[in-house]
């Protein structure tokens, strides 16, 4: 039995405003992602945020997407950023990011940009990615660039993730990228989402949902970032406050599972082997 500190308001709360993506990356599964509509409406959006206000959240504007495919995303940042103790996260791909829309961007202090971009070699990013290389490129230079230039407190991180046999590749990335100055640059390891391939679950609980909450493009609530094929279902925020799933009955009965490390009575942790390397012991019940 472990006693997991869940926090009382989510810290973290992810909106998919859109299930498009404009990459076909051959390790991710939102090219089976079959929810709509692909744009969340822009009641439901405003809706979280009003429920979240002066909470100190940090909201990422993605799930299973691109984020910066959904035009209204300057939109969707300035009306986070009407409250002054919100934070704002991205993870992209860096393809739409126009030299027009990363000046939107910094002009409205994002505080967080994570690029995904997965190859030195023009050869090992498209097979990864799908995308264009050279615009990828030059769209974030732009950004670190003008990041750079403009003095902004603005993290920026640059990551690529560790494929066998890519050593050279990543002292090759790592040293491109050094010369644009950004705040990190990682290398990530490509983690399996649940039911790829798991054939059981594992007797640990869970650190995903602590403090996180995360809306489909439709205004469900999921447990679990991880959750590609809606097995886990919490709420409904089009008929449910925030607050009211974070505190609902299916969410406390979930963590009571997990800090059991139960995961094989939860349909979807059943099959997911997350934090399965993790430490668990600070946690341990008396």
């Amino acid at each position: 039995m472990w006693k997991i500190p869940y926090s009382k308001i989510p810290k973290y709360v992810q909106i998919e405003t859109t299930i498009l993506c404009d990459a076909t990356c051959w390790f991710c599964p939102q090219k089976h992602a079959t929810r709509q509509p692909n744009f969340m409406e822009e009641w439901v959006w405003k809706k979280i945020i009003d429920e979240t206000r002066d909470m100190s959240v940090i909201y990422r504007p993605f799930i299973l997407n691109e984020p910066f495919v959904d035009k209204r995303m300057g939109d969707i940042v300035e009306y986070i950023k009407q409250d002054s103790t919100a934070i704002v996260e991205f993870n992209t791909n860096g393809h739409p990011m126009t030299s027009k829309l990363s000046d939107n961007m910094i002009e409205l202090d994002v505080d967080l940009i994570r690029f995904s971009i997965d190859g030195y070699y023009k050869e090992t990013f498209n097979e990864a990615r799908g995308i264009s290389y050279d615009k990828v490129y030059e769209n974030v230079k732009y950004f670190l660039n003008e990041v750079n230039r403009l003095g902004k407190d603005i993290k920026t991180e640059i990551r690529m993730i560790k494929l066998p046999n890519m050593e050279k590749e990543q002292v090759k990335f790592k040293e491109y990228w050094e010369r644009y100055n950004p705040s990190e640059i990682i290398f990530t390891d490509l983690y399996k989402y649940p039911w790829e391939g798991q054939e059981k679950s594992i007797e640990k609980p869970c650190l995903k949902i602590i403090d996180e909450m995360f809306f489909y493009v439709d205004g469900r609530a999921t447990l679990c970032c991880w959750d590609t094929n809606e097995r886990q279902i919490v709420g409904d925020v089009k008929t449910e406050s925030v607050l009211e799933i974070w505190e609902s009955e299916i969410m406390k009965e979930c963590r009571n599972l997990l800090e059991q490390g139960k995961r094989e009575e939860i349909n979807l942790c059943s099959r997911c082997d997350a934090y399965e390397h993790i430490d668990f012991t600070k946690y341990r019940s008396l």
